[in-house]
C-alpha cells in the first residue's frame, strides 16, 4: 500500500505507463492482425511478412531510436522547470526526422538484392521486396509521428499518445482487411495491401500529432512555433546522447532480422513457426516497452528535478509491474500454446499440412515463457539509465550480446553445425540473459545518478 502512493510508485508509474502499455498493445494488435490476415491468405504471405517489416525496421530503428530519445529531453527540461527548451528541443528531432524520411527512401532501392541474400523461397522473396519497399517509402511518417509524440510522453501526458496511436490502429484494420483480401470495393492486394495499409495508418498518426502539437496555447509556454529553427548547441546534444541511443535500438533489432533470415535458411515451417512465435511474443513485449518508456520519461524528470530517490523509486515499481506482466504471459505459453498456434493456420490448409509447424510453435513458445523474465529486467533497467543519458553503455552492452551471444553462435548452428531450430531459439535466450544481468549491474553501481542529458 505504501508504495502505491509514494512518489515514484506504482500510482505514478500506471498514470504514466498505463497508457503507453496501451498504445504499445494496440500497435501489437494492428500487426497480430496484420499477420492473421496474411496467415490466411497464404503461409507465404505470413513468412514473408515479419522477415521484410523486420528488414525495413532494421534500418528505420536507428532513426527511430534516436528520434524517440527526444523523450528525454523533454523530460528532462519538464523536471527542470524550463518549458520553453522543449519546444526547442523538439523541432531538433524534426528536422532530424526529415532526414531520416529521405535515407530510407532511398533504402528501398536495394531491396531485390537484400532478400535475395537469404536465400527464401522465390514465392516468399517476391513478396518480400514487394512489403518492403512500401513500408521504406513511407518510413519517415513513422519516424515523424513517433518524435512528435515525445512532447506529450515526456511531460508525463501519455493518454493523449495512446489516443492517437489506437486510432491509427483501429483505422489499420479494417485497411489491412480490405486491401488484403479485396473487399468493398478495394482491390486484393495481399501482402502489398498489407504494406499500404500500414503507411497510410503511419500518416494518419503523425497528422494527429502534429495538429495537436502546433496550437497557439503550445506556442505560448513551449515555443513549439517559434523555435523552428536548427539549433546547433541542442542538436549536438541530442545526437551525443540519441545517436548510442539509436545505434542500441538498431543493434537489438538487427539481432532479431539476422536471426529471422537464419531461420528462413533451415526452411518455410521453421521460418514460419518463428514468425509466429514473435508475434505472439509482441503480446508480452510491447507493454514492456510502453513500461520502458515510462521508466525513462519517470527517471528523465526526477533527475532534471535532482531528485535521484525518486527515479530509484520508479524503476523498481516499473520493474515490479513488468515481471508481473511477465510471469502472466509466460503462464499463458505454458498452459494453452496449441490454441494460440492453431489461430495462425491457413483456412485452406488441411491440419497434417500445418502439423510441423504447429508443433514447432508449441515448443518454442516454452522458449519464450523461459526468457520473457529476463527480457523484462533489461527492458526497465535500460529505460533507467537511457532516462539519464547512460546511452553508451547501454549501446556496448547491446553490442556484445547481439554479436557474441546471439548472432554469431546462431549463425555457427545454422550455417556450420545443422543443430536446428531449438538451439537457435535457446541461444535467443541466452542473449537475453546476458542484456538483463549486465543492465542490472550497471544500474546498481549508480554511475546514472549523477547525469545530465541538458544544460541548466
Amino acid at each position: 500500500m505504501r508504495r502505491w502512493h509514494m512518489r515514484g510508485g506504482y500510482r505514478e508509474v500506471l498514470v504514466v505507463g498505463l497508457p503507453l502499455v496501451a498504445s504499445m498493445v494496440s500497435g501489437t494488435v494492428m500487426q497480430f492482425t496484420d499477420r492473421m490476415f496474411l496467415a490466411h491468405h497464404s503461409l507465404e504471405a505470413l513468412a514473408a511478412s515479419l522477415s521484410a517489416s523486420i528488414t525495413n525496421f532494421v534500418f528505420m530503428a536507428f532513426f527511430v531510436g534516436v528520434a524517440s530519445y527526444v523523450n528525454v529531453f523533454v523530460a528532462q527540461y519538464t523536471g527542470a522547470g524550463q518549458p520553453e527548451r522543449v519546444g526547442r528541443s523538439l523541432w531538433q528531432g524534426l528536422w532530424f526526422s526529415l532526414l531520416a524520411a529521405g535515407v530510407m527512401a532511398l533504402m528501398a532501392l536495394p531491396a531485390d538484392g537484400l532478400f535475395a541474400l537469404a536465400g527464401h523461397a522465390p514465392e516468399v522473396q517476391a513478396m518480400e521486396v514487394a512489403y518492403y519497399r512500401i513500408l521504406c517509402w513511407g518510413s519517415g511518417l513513422a519516424v515523424l509521428g513517433m518524435c512528435l509524440s515525445t512532447f506529450y510522453s515526456g511531460r508525463g501526458l501519455t493518454r493523449t499518445v495512446a489516443v492517437v496511436n489506437m486510432v491509427g490502429a483501429a483505422l489499420n484494420i479494417p485497411l489491412d482487411y480490405a486491401l488484403i483480401n479485396g473487399v468493398w470495393g478495394f482491390p486484393a492486394l495481399g501482402i502489398v495491401g498489407a504494406g499500404i495499409a500500414t503507411v497510410i495508418a503511419w500518416g494518419v498518426t503523425a497528422l494527429l500529432f502534429a495538429v495537436l502539437v502546433f496550437t497557439r496555447a503550445n506556442e505560448a509556454r513551449f515555443g513549439v512555433l517559434s523555435h523552428w529553427r536548427p539549433d546547433r548547441e541542442v542538436f549536438v546534444r541530442l545526437m551525443r546522447f540519441g545517436l548510442p541511443g539509436g545505434a542500441q535500438l538498431f543493434l537489438d533489432v538487427l539481432g532479431f532480422t539476422v536471426f529471422i533470415l537464419l531461420m528462413g535458411r533451415l526452411g518455410t515451417s521453421e521460418l514460419a513457426a518463428s514468425n509466429l512465435v514473435f508475434s505472439l511474443d509482441h503480446f508480452a513485449f510491447m507493454p514492456m516497452v510502453g513500461l520502458h518508456i515510462a521508466t525513462e520519461t519517470l527517471v528523465g524528470q526526477a533527475l532534471g528535478a535532482g531528485d535521484p530517490a525518486r527515479a530509484e523509486e520508479a524503476t523498481r515499481s516499473a520493474l515490479h509491474m513488468c515481471l508481473a506482466w511477465a510471469v502472466l504471459l509466460g503462464l499463458i505459453f505454458l498452459l494453452v500454446p496449441g490454441p494460440l498456434v492453431a489461430a495462425f493456420r491457413p483456412a485452406d490448409m488441411p491440419p497434417a499440412q500445418f502439423a510441423p509447424v504447429m508443433e514447432m510453435g508449441r515448443m518454442l513458445l516454452i522458449v519464450v515463457a523461459a526468457y520473457t523474465l529476463f527480457d523484462g529486467m533489461a527492458i526497465i533497467h535500460f529505460g533507467a539509465l537511457k532516462g539519464a543519458g547512460d546511452t553508451r553503455f547501454v549501446m556496448a552492452c547491446q553490442l556484445a550480446c547481439t554479436l557474441g551471444l546471439q548472432v554469431v553462435p546462431v549463425w555457427l548452428v545454422v550455417e556450420v553445425l545443422g543443430w536446428g531450430v531449438y538451439w537457435c531459439w535457446g541461444l535467443l535466450g541466452l542473449s537475453l540473459a546476458g542484456l538483463a544481468t549486465a543492465a542490472r549491474l550497471r544500474y546498481a553501481g549508480g554511475k546514472w545518478k549523477a547525469m545530465s542529458v541538458i544544460t541548466r
